[in-house]
């Protein structure tokens, strides 16, 4: 647990009770021995623990220091479109741990109940879960001073009949999720509309289930606050906001009554930074400059496309290269970040130009035409090659002649376009097809590898991704030299301008840029392509070095160990040392965090990772029975739940319910579904947004056909 620095006056009295601790020596008394253990002189820690300030001060402790924040399972924001790219409150605990020198550790509450309690039970520190100050709470949490000021509305589906007015209410139920502050307001309704019916359901039911409860009928009406409302409105079109429940409520966090201290800091961070939210809507300032504004603010909106090179999600982690530099920029700047997914390419930069955005990160070409509609662009901080790309069957080429009488499939707002247009200039009979602005350049590979597009413009880093994922396409040739590429602002943001250009200058091809190139641009080549398996080079029945430790954990939890060694195949080789570049690791590839929560440290380890990995497994399925998937189905969903996440694998069924497939089979009906969250049309709706669907339909496939071919060979036991 994390100490407060001691203040001058305790010091003053620490030195005062050693002094007579010293003389009392000689007269065989000593103060100390008159303290109670059990009545401290102060609390000074971050929990329910009190430490005297003798001890803090007599005893150096080199533990890290940790602030426990109990956080709702059931409420995460795990890829915000708008607003910061976590949860709000994290956001803002986060700086508040970075000033402190503290470790965060997220404790994610499965019930929205069970906050309270926990935190009275010493088992966090504070609250952060859109946490409304009511009369019922402060009588047994001490609240912070509010950080958000929002009002409740009635949700519903949007299909749902509306409600013109209060009256509208007698004969609907409103549905809310029990330990929720809704319930009073839905009380303080059913007194004026006495017919209005109000049910109460499990606490463990996340926003996401009850909007898709909502939007299928089978609940009739909510409250919500509207924050949630609104974040959820970006990315679903299935509910609706309706009629205002409530007043202003004030969002906080809460700290248990014992824990004064924490909640003094607490509220001087808030103040000093400007956080606490006011009754009065704020006077319209006017800024002589962009980045005076985001000073004023203390936040930069950075927009990005969702996609695999800038921002996208993965096993739960929210990664992206330009993510990675933007979170860099906002912090060495003292900054807060908010992440704005822009819809399609065009948009990137018009919402420079609309003020939607400061920034605009994409491997952004500088060109003529950008700069005469307004935009700026920094110094460069990456070159790359433009190459012509065909299938993998076209016969490879000596020279641009060649090229003739080709059709090349581009954006016509890329920089692409510009380079085609001069290559039609010298290569008789070329014809440029544009292709729809929302189409991202991997999506156009795609095409491309599928023989729907005959050729294509791409810069070689992109490429170089997709060869990682891909043998059905090639690079005929490179378009001239590399050219530049650049963040981009509004022109006249000179200040912007010229801190975009220090930053870029001080980490240009230097560790950090390096490390986080690396990691998203020079992954090495899948192995398995052409894959001849394991046991067909061995008779004994042996199907890897860890049969015996995979039998084990596979009889606990009742998986098929054969299925078990085929994912592991598929996860590592076999190697214990293998290591992602999310950062998965082990024999299983799991995430840190998540061995961190099996309570399995090292998971290089054979025997510890095999267990992280089947305990996990376990965790997922558990996860994906609740969805009501066919039992002969489940493991697919396991599968598709553990390589690509959760959320993904839930958008997928939402999305092939929508289509009219099956959504509780995987093959052939949600597996299809996956696919299409990676077209921006689709993933634009999607609460996780992009997800290379191809990576878990192949992963679900190869497990499948590995699993059949050791099932005809070795026995189940």
């Amino acid at each position: 647990m994390y100490k407060i620095l001691v203040s001058k006056t305790a010091k003053k009295i620490y030195f005062a009770l050693l002094v007579i601790f010293i003389l009392g020596t000689f007269i065989g008394f000593s103060p100390l021995n008159s303290v109670s253990s059990s009545k401290p002189a102060t609390n000074l820690v971050f929990s329910n623990q009190a430490i005297a300030p003798v001890a803090i001060l007599a005893t150096a402790d080199p533990t890290p220091k940790t602030l426990r924040v109990l956080t709702w399972a059931g409420g995460e924001i795990i890829f915000p479109r708008r607003g910061h790219p976590q949860d709000i409150e994290l956001d803002y605990l986060q700086q508040f741990a970075d000033e402190k020198k503290l470790e965060i550790d997220n404790i994610r509450v499965a019930k929205f109940a069970d906050l309270i309690p926990m935190l009275l039970a010493g088992e966090g520190d504070v609250i952060a879960a859109n946490l409304t100050n009511t009369r019922e709470r402060a009588k047994r949490v001490n609240f912070s001073e509010p950080f958000l000021l929002t009002k409740e509305y009635l949700v519903m589906g949007s299909q749902s009949k509306s409600l013109k007015s209060g009256k509208d209410l007698n004969g609907r139920e409103i549905v809310i999720q029990k330990g929720k502050s809704y319930e009073s307001t839905a009380l303080g309704l059913q007194k004026v509309y006495p017919k209005l019916k109000i049910r109460l359901v499990d606490s463990a039911i996340s926003h996401e289930v009850l909007y898709d409860k909502l939007a299928s009928g089978e609940y009739d009406i909510s409250i919500q606050d509207e924050n949630l409302i609104r974040s959820a409105s970006t990315y679903r079109d299935d509910i609706k906001m309706s009629l205002q429940a409530s007043a202003t409520r004030q969002l906080a966090w809460g700290v248990a009554p014992s824990n004064k201290t924490l909640l003094t800091e607490l509220n001087q961070f808030l103040k000093t930074q400007n956080l606490i939210a006011k009754q009065k809507p704020k006077k319209k300032h006017k800024y002589q400059s962009q980045w005076q504004k985001i000073q004023a603010t203390k936040t930069v909106r950075f927009v990005l496309r969702n996609n695999l090179s800038s921002y996208y999600i993965w096993r739960g982690e929210l990664l992206g290269f330009h993510y990675e530099l933007a979170k860099r920029f906002a912090k060495e700047h003292k900054l807060r970040y908010e992440i704005i997914v822009a819809p399609n390419n065009v948009a990137l930069l018009d919402y420079l130009l609309e003020d939607k955005a400061d920034i605009a990160l994409g491997f952004l070409t500088p060109t003529a035409q950008r700069r005469n509609k307004g935009i700026a662009f920094s110094r460069p901080y990456h070159y790359a090659s433009e190459l012509v790309i065909a299938h993998k069957d076209r016969a490879e080429i000596t020279s641009e002649a060649e090229l003739a009488n080709s059709n090349i499939y581009i954006r016509p707002s890329s920089s692409y376009w510009e380079s085609a247009v001069e290559l039609k200039k010298t290569v008789a009979g070329i014809n440029l097809v544009g292709v729809p602005e929302s189409q991202e350049t991997e999506l156009i590979l795609d095409k491309v590898g599928e023989k729907e597009y005959e050729m294509t413009i791409a810069d070689s880093h992109i490429v170089d991704i997709e060869m990682t994922f891909r043998d059905d396409i090639q690079s005929l040739m490179a378009l001239g030299a590399p050219k530049s590429q650049s963040w981009a602002v509004a022109s006249g943001n000179d200040k912007l301008l010229a801190k975009s250009n220090a930053f870029i200058k001080k980490h240009y091809r230097g560790l950090f840029y390096n490390v986080i190139y690396n990691k998203y641009f020079k992954n090495q080549k899948r192995l398995d392509t052409h894959y001849k398996d394991y046991v067909l080079q061995n008779d004994s029945g042996v199907l890897s070095p860890y049969d015996d430790i995979v039998k084990k954990y596979a009889r606990e939890h009742d998986f098929d160990w054969r299925l078990l060694v085929s994912q592991m195949h598929q996860e590592s080789r076999f190697n214990p040392q293998a290591k992602s570049m999310a950062g998965a690791k082990g024999l299983f590839q799991l995430m840190p965090r998540t061995a961190k929560e099996l309570g399995i440290v090292d998971v290089h380890v054979p025997e510890r990772g095999i267990k992280a990995g089947v305990l996990y497994m376990n965790w997922v399925r558990e996860r994906m029975r609740k969805d009501e998937v066919q039992e002969d189905q489940l493991i697919w969903f396991t599968l598709a739940s553990y390589n690509a996440g959760a959320g993904h694998v839930r958008d997928a069924m939402r999305l092939a319910k929508q289509k009219g497939w099956r959504d509780d089979v995987w093959f052939g009906h949600v597996e299809k579904a996956m696919l299409l969250l990676s077209k921006s049309k689709y993933a634009a709706k999607a609460r996780y947004g992009y997800v290379r669907g191809q990576e878990p339909v192949n992963y679900i496939r190869k497990i499948k056909r590995r699993f059949e071919t050791y099932d005809n060979i070795v026995k189940k036991i």
